[in-house]
C-alpha cells in the first residue's frame, strides 16, 4: 500500500483556526481540527497562534507541507525586534471610517486611488487602519506592518526571528491598499500617506513558492487571504461566481485581466494563482438570517421553513445593514425595516423579507461584477447561510444566473492545503483536486425584479439616514 503524501492548510479567520490535513495527490481530508478565537475587531496575535497549537494538535505526523490561509485587510504592527506593538485590528473593525474619507480625498478621490490600486479603500483595507493608528502611542514604535497570514507563516518558520524575511503573496497583498495588481507591485509612497513614513513590508512571494520550513520538517508554501483560498479550494473556472454567506457575504471571481472600479463596488484582488480575483463584499451576511431568527423567537430550521412558505414579502423591505456595511458605503449604518403593517407583522413575512434583502445584497455585488466585464454563467452557493433552503431557493431568480452547491467544507483551508500541495511538488501549476457539487432546493418562482426595485427604492429614500453615525 503506497503511503500517503501529506499536507496542511490552516485558516486563520476571523472566529477561529482550522486546520485540514489533506492527502496531497487527491485533496481527500484526513484530519482536521479547529479551536475558536476571541469575539473581537481587535485582538493579539497570540490569541491566533494558541488557537493554532490547540486545532493542529495530534494532527501533523507526517505532514510534508503547509500553507496559511488568513483573514484579510487586518493590520498587524511590529516593532524591530518582531514583537507586536499594537492589537491587531481586524477587517470588521470600522473605526477607521473617518481616516477613509480623508484618505480617500488627499489622493484625489476615487478615481484617483481605482487607478492606483485598482480599488477604493474602504474602512476594511489595511491602508484605513494604518492611518487611524497613525496618531497613537504604538504608532511610534512600528517598524513594520504585516498581515494576519503573513504573521501567522513568519511564526511558522524555525529559522525567522525578527522582521526579517516576512514574506506575504498577491492575494493576501492586493487587499492592503498599497500594492497594485497591474503593476505587480507596492506603492509606497500610499503607506507614507496614510503614516507618515516608510514601514518594512513583506516581500511578496510567488504562488507556488517554498518560502520557509517548520520546526517539525515541513515546507511553508506562500499561503494568501481568505478569499483567494477559498477561490483555489474550490478551483474556481471563468464564469464561476462564488458567493459565500459567512460572517460576511462576499462575491468573486477568477479573472485573466485586473479590474479598476472607481465606484469603489469591486476590489480588484488579485488570485493565489498569478491572476485576478474581483471581489465585492458585504459586513452582513449569514448573521442577518439568525438574528431575525432571534427577534422572531425561531430556531434556524423554523426560521428557514416560515421563510420558504410565505406567499412573500408583501411589499415589507429589510435592508439588512446590522453591523454597518461595506458595500454600499454606510459604515455607520444599522439595520431598518421599511412597510410594517399589520398584515406584514407577521413570522413567515419578516422571514422572507430577511432573506430577500440579504439576496438582494449580494445581487448588487454580483450585478456589480458583472458591470466590471466578469462572465456570470453559474453562482457557486456556499458558506453557512448557504445552507438554508430558502436561501438556495431565491437565490436563482434574485441573482439571476443557475446555483450549484459544493458540498460543505472549509474551503479556505483546503485551498491552503493545495497551495501546500503545489508548493511541495514543484509543478508550474496546483493539483487538480476534485469539488463535489450538490444540488440546490428547487427554485421558487417570485418577481424578482420587483423586489430588487422596492429593495432599491428603500435604499436610495433612507441613504441620508443611514449615511449618519447611529447615536447608541
Amino acid at each position: 500500500m503506497t503511503e500517503l503524501r501529506l499536507v496542511a492548510g490552516v485558516d486563520c479567520s476571523t472566529q477561529a483556526t482550522k486546520v485540514l490535513v489533506c492527502d496531497a495527490e487527491t485533496g481527500a481530508v484526513v484530519r482536521e481540527g479547529r479551536a475558536p478565537h476571541p469575539d473581537a475587531t481587535q485582538v493579539d496575535p497570540a490569541e491566533w497562534w494558541k488557537a493554532w497549537e490547540a486545532a493542529s494538535n495530534g494532527l501533523l505526523d507526517g505532514v510534508r507541507a503547509i500553507a496559511v490561509g488568513g483573514q484579510q485587510h487586518g493590520m498587524v504592527l511590529l516593532d524591530e525586534s518582531g514583537e507586536v506593538v499594537h492589537p491587531a485590528v481586524l477587517w470588521n473593525d470600522t473605526s477607521s471610517a473617518d481616516a477613509t474619507t480623508e484618505l480617500i480625498a488627499e489622493l484625489g478621490g476615487p478615481a484617483a486611488w481605482a487607478e492606483a490600486i485598482g480599488s477604493v479603500p474602504v474602512p476594511s483595507f489595511t491602508v484605513t487602519k494604518l492611518r487611524w493608528v497613525r496618531d497613537k502611542e504604538a504608532a511610534s514604535r512600528a517598524a513594520a506592518v504585516v498581515l494576519p497570514h503573513d504573521w501567522m507563516t513568519h511564526r511558522l518558520a524555525v529559522d525567522r526571528s525578527g522582521i526579517d524575511g516576512i514574506t506575504t503573496d498577491r492575494g493576501d497583498a492586493s487587499g492592503t491598499g498599497w500594492w497594485s495588481p497591474t503593476t505587480n507591485d507596492y506603492r509606497t509612497d500610499l503607506v507614507e500617506l496614510a503614516f507618515g513614513r516608510e514601514l518594512v513590508l513583506p516581500r511578496v512571494a510567488g504562488p507556488g513558492e517554498v518560502v520557509g520550513e517548520t520546526a517539525f520538517g515541513a515546507v511553508i508554501a506562500a499561503g494568501t487571504g481568505d478569499n483567494a483560498a477559498a477561490a483555489l479550494g474550490l478551483d474556481l473556472q471563468p464564469g464561476d461566481v462564488a458567493v459565500s454567506l459567512g460572517t460576511s457575504g462576499t462575491a468573486f471571481a477568477r479573472s485573466a485581466h485586473p479590474t479598476k472600479d472607481a465606484s469603489g463596488l469591486v476590489a480588484a484582488f488579485a488570485d493565489a494563482t498569478g491572476e485576478y480575483l474581483p471581489l465585492v463584499c458585504t459586513l452582513n451576511a449569514a448573521r442577518v438570517m439568525s438574528a431575525t431568527a432571534q427577534l422572531l423567537g425561531l430556531d434556524l430550521s423554523a426560521f428557514d421553513e416560515a421563510a420558504i412558505t410565505s406567499a412573500g414579502s408583501d411589499g415589507l423591505v429589510l435592508l439588512p445593514f446590522l453591523d454597518g456595511e461595506r458595500t454600499p458605503d454606510l459604515p455607520h449604518s444599522t439595520g431598518l425595516v421599511y412597510g410594517l403593517t399589520r398584515a406584514t407583522m407577521q413570522p413567515a413575512t419578516m422571514a422572507r423579507a430577511a432573506v430577500e434583502g440579504l439576496l438582494c445584497g449580494l445581487a448588487d455585488a454580483v450585478d456589480a461584477l458583472r458591470d466590471q466585464g466578469v462572465p456570470v454563467h453559474r453562482v457557486l452557493l456556499l458558506g453557512g447561510g448557504a445552507r438554508s433552503r430558502a436561501v438556495q431557493a431565491l437565490a436563482p431568480a434574485l441573482l439571476g444566473a443557475e446555483i450549484v452547491l459544493p458540498e460543505p467544507a472549509e474551503y479556505v483551508a483546503l485551498g491552503a492545503a493545495r497551495q501546500a500541495a503545489w508548493a511541495l511538488s514543484g509543478a508550474a501549476t496546483p493539483p487538480t483536486w476534485h469539488v463535489p457539487l450538490g444540488k440546490p432546493e428547487p427554485a421558487i418562482t417570485v418577481d424578482a425584479p420587483a423586489i430588487r426595485a422596492n429593495y432599491h427604492q428603500v435604499l436610495t429614500n433612507t441613504r441620508p439616514l443611514l449615511s449618519t453615525p447611529y447615536n447608541q
